[in-house]
């Protein structure tokens, strides 16, 4: 099985992505916006979450909040 965005859309590892929801931050007040670009993700042993560094921060994102750039 592959790594699907919320399209359908294979997800490589190294590709660009775009959130299409407000998310907030489990244990923060920080919400990332919808519309904000994810730059060189790293695939995970999960077909449905991603790593990624925004602002610094390691996070893993659900794939269903995803849109390949």
């Amino acid at each position: 099985m592959e790594t699907k965005d919320c399209n359908g859309t294979i997800l490589n590892e190294g590709d660009s992505v775009t959130l299409i929801k407000d998310l907030k931050l489990k244990g923060s007040s920080q919400i990332l916006k919808r519309g904000t670009m994810v730059k060189r993700i790293r695939l995970t042993d999960s077909l449905t979450e991603i790593d990624c560094k925004i602002n610094g921060s390691e996070i893993v994102l659900k794939t269903e909040f995803l849109k390949k750039a």
